[in-house]
This record gives structure tokens, sequence and C-alpha cells, in this order.
């Protein structure tokens, strides 16, 4: 299940920002949540406390559930290439993940929502599954009707995408230009350590 609680806690507790309003409060609360957050002594992490971390921070930036995440781990490892690589590509090419990264919305969790809404449409057709598969030159594009909402102009006047994306923000669409490398995609986490979690 996709995770619905608290964003700015869990923020706090991953140690990376998952939301706008995270990113706001993260100055002010930098510590862990709780009582004793900011004085707390933090014992030593272990090693499959780290692999679990870092498994938390990547599947929460692209607010895929537990069994996803697995799957893309499987699929990543019968892929010929590094799992780490693999893995990062096919999170960031999921269709929710290609709305967010072209600042068509303002965190993961929005694009889910819109896309679930049906609000873009893929190579002409609308398309409401968030876990898509964008490929590459595939054209992902903002319904006409929906471009008027403020939601979708306050995102796009803050939007910067990276370079793997070609994005027009005159009619709202965005294009695959190329599969990204892991350093090109903006995520907080140590991929090879998700994988040493996954391959025990």
């Amino acid at each position: 299940m996709n995770y619905t609680g608290p964003k700015v806690k869990l923020s706090r507790k991953l140690g990376i920002n998952l939301t706008v309003k995270a990113k706001k409060y993260s100055g002010r609360k930098p510590n862990p949540p709780g009582q004793h957050g900011a004085n707390k002594r933090r014992a030593k992490q272990s090693d499959y406390g780290r692999q679990l971390l870092e498994k938390q921070r990547l599947r929460l930036q692209y607010n895929v559930s537990e069994s996803q995440m697995s799957n893309y781990y499987k699929k990543a490892t019968r892929t010929h290439g590094n799992p780490a690589e693999n893995l990062v590509l096919f999170l960031e090419t999921r269709l929710d993940a290609v709305v967010y990264r072209s600042g068509f919305a303002r965190s993961m969790y929005a694009a889910r929502q819109y896309v679930r809404h049906g609000h873009f449409l893929v190579n002409g057709k609308r398309l409401d599954i968030p876990s898509y598969t964008v490929k590459t030159a595939d054209v992902v594009q903002l319904k006409e009707k929906s471009r008027s909402l403020e939601c979708f102009q306050e995102a796009v006047r803050n939007s910067a995408a990276p370079a793997y994306l070609e994005v027009s923000k005159a009619d709202f669409s965005t294009k695959l230009l190329y599969p990204p490398k892991r350093e090109e995609v903006p995520i907080q986490c140590e991929v090879s350590l998700v994988v040493e979690y996954y391959s025990r």
C-alpha cells in the first residue's frame, strides 16, 4: 500500500524532504521526530539498518509500495546491466515520476494523484496508471481542460526539469529524450545499499 500518512514527520525521520512543506519545516526542525529528537543519543547503525533506511528512502521518494519496490528490484536484476542503475531507471520512467520531474506537480505524491485523476495524456491518449513506463520519445501532456487549474499553474511557474526531459511550458507537455543515468536523477539515496538489502 502507498504511504498516506504525515509527510513532514516521515521526512524528518528519513532525513530527506519528501514534499515542499517538509522542506519548509526542515530548517526549523532538522532533528528526528519525537520528544527527545534533538538530544537523544543514536545507537550505531548496523549494516542491515543502513540498508533498510536507504531502501525506505528510495521507496518513499517514489511513493511505491513494498511489493512494487521488490518487483522493480527483481526486474532490475533480470535486465542486462548494473542492477542499481536499472532500478533507478525503472522508477524514474514511471508516469508519475515523469510528471513530477517535469514540474507539473509539486511532489511525487501530488503527481500520483493527478495521474490517477486522469489529468494527463501519453501520446495523445488519456492514461491514469501512475506505474505506466514512459518510453524514449513518448510525449506526456496535461489535458487542455486542466491547464487553467491553479495547482498546475503554480507548479509550472517554479519548475526546472532535468536534462533528460524536454519540457514545453507553453503547451504543458514533456518528452523523455533518453533513459536517464543514476547521476542525473535527483534522488537522495545510496542505491547500492538498496540492492544489498534485497539480495540478502
